[in-house]
């Protein structure tokens, strides 16, 4: 009885403004979140847009792969596997450049619109035309504005047909399509909000339109995220009938409340709270290997920063080891390679540690033994700003003085993507589970101007380099598993001579959770971290 008021008075304060007071305040009016509703504390400050043509961060990588449906998905117990979502099968022509795809029958929209082949050309299309950050995943098969009606069109209510420009190693092309770009949207639904021919994308930022087993609900920025239970999904039902996260940053706040029992999951714990919440009998935590790259980056449009001797001298001027053993411990191993373990074409290789007299030489040698001044635009998130901080100290040794800029998700990435920035410290996920995922965004820049539409990590950087991209370009025409791999590899060590890339470490993604829960698991990427199938 008890149960059922709490959950009746939950629900009556999901449609209203005491939710807000509820989900950032500490002490909520009850000791245990509703039986239905599963409760995550996370930093959720970079979420920018809901729209799946558009996000092209971590928070939203999850939120959208638990609420929008792709032709394929990335099999999370194996990620060298691809598994079927609305795709019942699919086909690749002879010459490789005709996929074809069947989808399952009577598929619905959260809204109740049929979902067809149509919509999938639409999203296709749409992603495309709104040229929004993530659309390169679609581009670099030769889609543009003017021929992707003509390239990825509906054949039949329930046959999609993608054309590609050359023949693409098959498991590149599928990786390709589990990635957030690759959503399918309700066309009827988001053609009903089109302002200027924007494909609804204004709408979109703040709305909903898709197909997966849970539906967003509301969206407060730097407050809350609320998915609910889409019950027009074609699979197996949400036990939930919600999923709320929680905009809490702290560490320390996130294991409060989960030692008090105000949330059920905790995402965001430092080594230290973790090792503290292990000891708890009514804590559980799981953790997954990452495809998640830590880095921070130079940025080649700031004179100093683009000197070879400077870019090599700031790979000697961070320790390494103090930041494995003191900020990273247990979420995370030091890795100074763009591939992720457990990705082809890995290279293990950690030629970096500290050695402040190298990196005076270095210096020296560009013009600028005295050092230089320079600032790092830093999330207020850990363990990014501790690793920030340590950077500092370190970078002191050796005559460069480090200005911290803080600022939130949003902030920093803004500036981030319009390449304003001196140094900025974060994380890479993969887009897919393909190594074409971070070998094109860290090798590739097709055009370096201003203007340029192809905006990898690269450009970002302005880190202008022909024969890189051309090279990495080569990789996706090798069908040879091994021949591709050392590719990659080669990339790889070229890229760690010489790049403004400075790797820090791969992620090992942690949580902590109340032993009620059954079902969660952490994926190998972001939107593999499925909540509709956890249950209380």
């Amino acid at each position: 009885m008890l149960i059922n008021q709490i959950n009746a008075k939950f629900r009556l304060l999901v449609g209203s403004a005491a939710l807000s007071a509820l989900v950032i305040s500490g002490a909520p009016a009850w000791a245990a979140t509703p039986a239905d509703t599963l409760v995550e504390a996370w930093a959720i400050d970079d979420v920018i847009t809901l729209d799946p043509g558009e996000a092209f961060e971590l928070t939203m990588g999850e939120i959208n792969g638990n609420t929008y449906d792709k032709l394929v998905r990335l099999d999370i117990n194996d990620p060298s596997k691809i598994t079927a979502d609305i795709a019942q099968s699919w086909t690749v022509s002879d010459d490789g450049l005709t996929y074809t795809f069947k989808l399952k029958p009577d598929l619905k929209f959260a809204s109740g619109n049929p979902l067809t082949a149509e919509d999938v050309a639409y999203s296709f299309e749409r992603a495309i035309k709104i040229d929004k950050s993530p659309a390169f995943i679609l581009t670099q098969f030769g889609l543009k504005p003017d021929n992707v009606t003509e390239k990825a069109k509906a054949t039949a209510p329930d046959t999609f047909v993608f054309t590609v420009d050359q023949p693409y190693a098959p498991s590149f092309v599928l990786n390709c399509l589990t990635a957030t770009v690759a959503s399918v949207v309700d066309k009827k639904l988001v053609s009903q909000h089109v302002v200027d021919n924007d494909y609804g994308n204004a709408w979109m930022k703040t709305n909903y339109a898709g197909s997966g087993p849970m539906k967003i609900r509301d969206w407060r920025a730097n407050e809350i995220l609320v998915l609910e239970r889409n019950d027009n999904y074609y699979g197996t039902k949400s036990i939930l009938n919600r999923v709320i996260y929680r905009h809490v940053k702290e560490s320390a706040t996130q294991r409060l409340l989960l030692e008090k029992g105000d949330i059920d999951v905790a995402r965001n714990l430092e080594p230290n709270d973790l090792e503290q919440v292990a000891k708890n009998s009514d804590i559980k935590t799981t953790s997954a290997p990452k495809g998640t790259i830590y880095y921070f980056s130079l940025n080649q449009k700031n004179p100093n920063l683009a000197k070879p001797e400077v870019r090599e001298a700031l790979k000697y001027l961070v320790d390494y080891d103090a930041i494995g053993e003191k900020l990273i411990k247990g979420i995370g191993e030091i890795h100074q390679t763009f591939l992720p373990k457990g990705i082809l074409g890995e290279l293990d290789e950690k030629p970096y540690s500290l050695n402040v007299e190298k990196a005076k030489e270095l210096l020296a040698k560009a013009g600028l033994k005295d050092g230089f001044s320079v600032t790092m635009d830093v999330r207020n998130n850990q363990p990014v700003t501790g690793i920030a901080e340590a950077v500092q100290q370190t970078f002191a040794q050796g005559g460069v003085k480090l200005e911290i800029i803080p600022g939130d998700g949003k902030q920093t990435l803004t500036k981030y993507r319009a390449r304003t920035h001196d140094i900025y410290i974060g994380q890479w996920g993969v887009d897919y589970w393909d190594p074409n995922s971070n070998a094109e965004t860290f090798t590739s820049n097709p055009d370096n101007a201003d203007t340029g539409t192809n905006k990898t990590l690269a450009w970002r950087n302005a880190w202008d380099v022909p024969d890189l991209t051309k090279e990495t370009k080569s990789a996706l025409l090798e069908r040879d598993t091994a021949k591709r791999a050392q590719i990659y590899q080669d990339l790889q060590k070229k890229v760690l001579e010489t790049s403004p890339f400075v790797m820090l470490f791969q992620q090992t993604e942690v949580a902590g959770y109340r032993s009620t829960l059954k079902g969660l698991k952490l994926g190998p990427s972001f939107d593999t971290n499925y909540v509709f199938n956890v249950s209380k």
